[in-house]
C-alpha cells in the first residue's frame, strides 16, 4: 500500500479488521492528515494489524505511540508490523487496561462503530478526555455508519468537533477538549 509518499507493507491475518488491505476510512484519515511531525505521544485507537501506529511512529520520530486494541492476534500483528517497518521500539501495542494513565498530543481512529452506539460512545468518553492541552483526536467515520450523529453527540458531550472533509462516504472529524 502507498501513502504519505511511501510504500508499506503490512502483514495482515483473518480475524483482523480490514485483513484483505487497507480500508477505506483509514486510507481517507492518511490522505487529508498531516502528521504531527513534532509529537511525543500518540495513540492508534483501535490499532487493528497496526498501519497508523507504524506510519505515526515513522513520521514522528521523537514520539511514542501507544497502539490500542480488544484483539489479541491485532496486537500480535501490531508488534510484528512495527519491528518490520524499523519502529518497534518506540510503538507499543497494548490492551486498553494495560495503558498507564497518559496525555496524547493525537488521537488517531477508525473507531470500531459496529459495537453499538453506547459502547462507542463509552469509549470515546474514556478515552478522549486524555487530549493534552492544545491535542486533538482525528476520526474517521461513515457517513452511512451514522458520522453526522457522531458529531451531534461528541458536541453535546463537551468536546468541540470540526468536520475537516468527506470524502468516499466518509467524514473525517478533529475532536478537541473544552478544557
Amino acid at each position: 500500500m502507498r501513502f504519505w509518499e511511501t510504500d508499506w507493507t503490512f502483514t495482515t491475518a483473518a480475524g483482523v479488521f480490514s485483513a484483505d488491505g487497507l480500508d477505506l476510512g483509514t486510507a481517507v484519515l492518511l490522505r487529508e492528515s498531516i502528521p504531527p511531525s513534532k509529537a511525543t505521544r500518540l495513540l492508534d485507537l483501535g490499532c487493528g494489524y497496526g498501519v497508523l501506529a507504524v506510519a505515526l511512529a515513522t513520521a514522528c520520530p521523537t514520539a511514542i505511540v501507544d497502539a490500542v486494541d480488544v484483539n489479541a492476534r491485532a496486537l500480535e500483528l501490531t508488534a510484528a508490523n512495527a519491528e518490520a517497518n524499523g519502529v518497534g521500539e518506540r510503538v507499543r501495542p497494548l490492551l486498553p487496561e494495560q495503558v498507564e494513565p497518559a496525555r496524547y498530543d493525537e488521537i488517531w481512529s477508525n473507531p470500531p462503530i459496529r459495537i453499538g452506539k453506547e459502547a462507542l460512545h463509552e469509549l470515546l468518553l474514556t478515552w478522549l478526555p486524555r487530549l493534552a492541552p492544545g491535542g486533538v483526536a482525528r476520526l474517521v467515520v461513515g457517513k452511512n455508519l451514522g458520522a453526522d450523529s457522531l458529531q451531534t453527540w461528541l458536541r453535546a458531550n463537551g468536546f468541540n468537533c470540526e468536520r475537516i472533509t468527506s470524502a468516499k462516504g466518509f467524514r473525517l472529524f478533529a475532536v478537541t477538549t473544552n478544557a
